[in-house]
């Protein structure tokens, strides 16, 4: 390997999506290009030039030194003898430590790390027929990394040249929340074309740009320099065959082209971000990169953005790039923002950037729709595990925009909304106004506003106060999934100007078929509670961490009715929840209360609204059991007892599963030999086809009064519970 002349195979490694601009890249490094695969290219070059890629490839992850490729290696046995016959001797030296890093499986080895022990066997055999002594294995710490990889019997084993990925570029120590990757940041802009860009001048703007990623690796590629030049240490410098002197060449050659690349850069570059502590970990890793000259910071969000003042419409001619990374919105609960974030983002760029090309990176296409502009190419790429575009737009000058002459004069909202959003907007005006008379003589704060009135829009929308619910029904199969989403996208647009709320007031869920304890499954960890009134009572409500929001709307006219019928009784809450209908009758005069539930959770949320409404807990107590198991043994009388069981329930915390049509004679019995002579219970379900037993009329007064038990708000849905009145015959 000490000749010149000599050709080195190597195996160089990249994220899915960018095999081509690498195999571009590793040509005009003085590589050549044997074949691509996915993630990845095998090349040839000598050995000067195998450093020059090391040091100076933006895009890829390895670069692996390939020492042998073999067929017909799936047993352990056959890849020990192939790694054995290699030459690692010629290359390692004695005393090196080392590490094995194995990819791919065969029908013998299906774990990694037993494939890495195999490559490593192989390796030690080979060393020790050299007369060499077994060498120390240290996975974190090693001198050398040695890689391997198996796929269908095919065996690749070499030497990493760099020890580490090269997307690791060194100046970045705080990432955040799912950082870009260095390497797919400078795919992403040399898709822009930013190189072109800065080399004319070009300035660079990124709305939202994190610890400023994007904008480091654009102010290296500027600067012309080489992304590796603060790295300290490369594997291949530990080899036995290193030659020195060409790699002082190379680093020499690098440092100055830095120093003359940072004096000639002209492009400016703009990061902004509405997190401070976003823009403190950017300026600090700006600075361990070089570049902190190159690049301007500043607090800001994306409504407020506009073209820096610094930058004169002659300096760039009137063009340059912006390019960002928005959130994608892997959470479901960021979507009523980011919805309204990508609307705001296109608004201010037809506003702001006339002439400009935007390219936008996300993981969901449907909020690039939001955007409100035509990608003229995409590009598919992978973020991690997340199947991501990069759109590139033009953005119109003011003239083909058909803009009017005052650029700061802000648009409508209501202008930026597509006519399936303004149809969606018009029907929740349409609804709230039908319920306006009603609501202003009940005073009620919380209410259902629509409940997939349009059978395109399988939406759930309740109001909380100031806040706002939604929920979407699981669309049919028979339903094209990306019109469902472009659809929810519309109606997520339309709420805030239909109900003059802010995105950060919308919560939004999906909502499936369940599991009886699926409504009580946590969603998320915010904690985030607030407190809304119905009738006389305050109730605390969360609309983020659970499918349910501790308040269920229809039974409004339940909770209403115990109330009525509480004063100076006795009352069971069977099935509580959070305690809301014990609120409710005990605020209706109540003498004393049992609300008995399985789950802890929602016993601790029902003592903070009895805490909340000043109830007294030695009249008023929680008891946390099977409700079942507790009518069979508990004792005592109750004048009024509320029934609202799940509609199933396999709860691990309950014997057996509970199915309110199979079960619910058993349930009522238990009930009715709790009941007072005089008393009486209020049954209610949710099964929309629930059918009540006939022989409970023969022992029983019955009387359904689920018509009486719907507000204005729930009339379309006539079969979303079912209630009875149950007493004593005689």
């Amino acid at each position: 390997m000490k000749d010149d002349n000599s050709l080195l195979s190597l195996h160089i490694t990249c994220p899915w999506g960018i095999e081509s601009l690498l195999a571009e890249e590793i040509v005009e490094l003085g590589g050549e290009i044997q074949k691509t695969t996915a993630s990845g290219l095998h090349a040839l070059a000598d050995r000067s030039t195998a450093y020059r890629i090391c040091l100076w490839s933006r895009l890829a992850n390895r670069v692996i030194l390939t020492l042998g490729r073999e067929a017909n290696c799936e047993a352990p046995a056959s890849i020990v003898e192939a790694v054995k016959n290699m030459r690692w001797a010629e290359l390692l030296k004695p005393g090196q430590t080392l590490a094995v890093d194995f990819h791919g499986h065969s029908p013998a080895i299906r774990h990694t790390r037993f494939g890495a022990q195999v490559v490593k066997d192989g390796v030690v055999d080979a060393l020790r027929a050299a007369g060499r002594e077994r060498p120390e294995i240290a996975p974190r710490d090693a001198d050398v990394r040695l890689f391997a990889h198996l796929h269908k019997g095919q065996l690749l084993a070499g030497i990493d040249l760099v020890g580490a990925s090269l997307h690791q570029r060194g100046y970045r120590r705080d990432s955040g929340h799912a950082p870009l990757k260095e390497n797919l940041a400078a795919a992403l802009l040399t898709r822009a074309d930013w190189l072109a860009r800065a080399r004319r001048g070009e300035p660079l703007v990124d709305p939202m740009c994190g610890a400023g990623t994007l904008l480091i690796e654009a102010a290296m590629m500027a600067a012309d320099m080489a992304p590796q030049l603060n790295r300290e240490r490369f594997a291949f410098e530990t080899l036995a065959d290193f030659d020195a002197e060409a790699w002082h060449l190379l680093r020499r050659e690098a440092q100055a082209r830095a120093n003359v690349g940072r004096r000639r850069a002209r492009s400016r570059l703009f990061g902004l971000d509405q997190s401070p502590q976003a823009i403190g970990a950017a300026r600090s890793n700006a600075m361990r990169a070089g570049i902190p000259a190159l690049i301007t910071l500043a607090g800001g969000s994306v409504k407020a953005l506009e073209c820096p003042a610094e930058l004169q419409e002659g300096e760039s001619g009137g063009t340059g790039l912006v390019v960002t990374n928005p959130p994608y919105g892997e959470r479901l609960g960021e979507l009523p923002e980011l919805v309204a974030l990508y609307s705001d983002l296109g608004e201010r760029m037809r506003r702001h950037f006339p002439g400009w090309q935007l390219a936008l990176f996300t993981g969901n296409p449907d909020l690039g729709h939001r955007l409100g502009l035509r990608a003229h190419k995409q590009y598919a790429f992978k973020n991690g595990p997340l199947d991501c575009k990069l759109l590139l737009i033009d953005i119109a000058g003011h003239e083909a925009a058909g803009e009017d002459s005052e650029p700061s004069r802000p648009a409508p909202r209501e202008s930026v909304l597509s006519e399936g959003a303004q149809m969606f907007a018009n029907r929740l005006q349409k609804n709230r106004k039908r319920l306006s008379k009603w609501l202003k003589k009940s005073g009620e704060a919380c209410y259902r506003l629509y409940d997939a009135d349009m059978p395109e829009y399988a939406l759930a929308i309740d109001v909380y106060g100031h806040q706002v619910h939604v929920q979407e029904y699981a669309a049919p199969k028979s339903v094209d999934p990306g019109r469902a989403q472009r659809r929810l996208m519309d109606a997520l647009s339309a709420i805030p100007v239909a109900l003059d709320v802010r995105p950060e007031q919308i919560h939004y869920k999906q909502r499936e078929r369940q599991s009886g304890k699926a409504q009580y499954r946590k969603q998320g960890d915010s904690g985030d509670r607030f407190v809304v009134t119905e009738g006389g009572a305050k109730l605390w409500v969360n609309l983020k961490d659970y499918l349910d929001t501790g308040l269920f709307l229809d039974h409004r006219p339940v909770r209403r009715l115990l109330a009525e019928k509480a004063g100076g009784k006795r009352f069971l809450n069977l099935f509580c929840y959070t305690g809301t209908a014990t609120v409710q009758a005990a605020l209706g005069g109540a003498d004393d209360s049992v609300s008995v539930d399985l789950s802890n959770t929602y016993l601790e949320w029902a003592k903070d609204n009895f805490s909340l409404n000043k109830l007294d807990p030695g009249r008023h107590r929680v008891v946390r059991d099977d409700c079942l198991r507790w009518l069979e043994t508990a004792g005592g009388e109750f004048d009024l007892i509320f029934m609202d069981p799940p509609t199933f329930s396999n709860s691990k915390r309950m014997e057996g599963t509970l199915d309110i049509q199979r079960d619910h004679v058993r349930l009522i019995e238990l009930a009715m030999a709790r009941l007072a002579p005089t008393g009486e219970l209020i049954f209610s379900n949710n099964q929309q086809r629930f059918s009540l037993d006939a022989s409970l009329a023969s022992r029983y007064r019955v009387e359904e009064i689920t018509a009486r038990t719907y507000d204005p708000d729930f009339t379309r849905r006539a079969n979303l519970h079912h209630c009875f009145r149950i007493r004593h015959a005689g």
